[in-house]
């Protein structure tokens, strides 16, 4: 069982640092695509 948790604690951090940044990041893009779409539109 410790085994377990070591394994959760150097795996489970890295993993929720990037789905953290990923998200972080998909925001960012969508509001880049939503300025380039609105101004094509212009």
């Amino acid at each position: 069982m410790e085994q377990w948790l070591v394994v959760i604690q150097e795996v489970g951090f890295p993993i929720f640092v990037s789905f953290y940044l990923m998200h972080r990041v998909e925001t960012k893009l969508q509001l880049i695509h939503d300025a380039l779409v609105s101004f094509k539109n212009i």
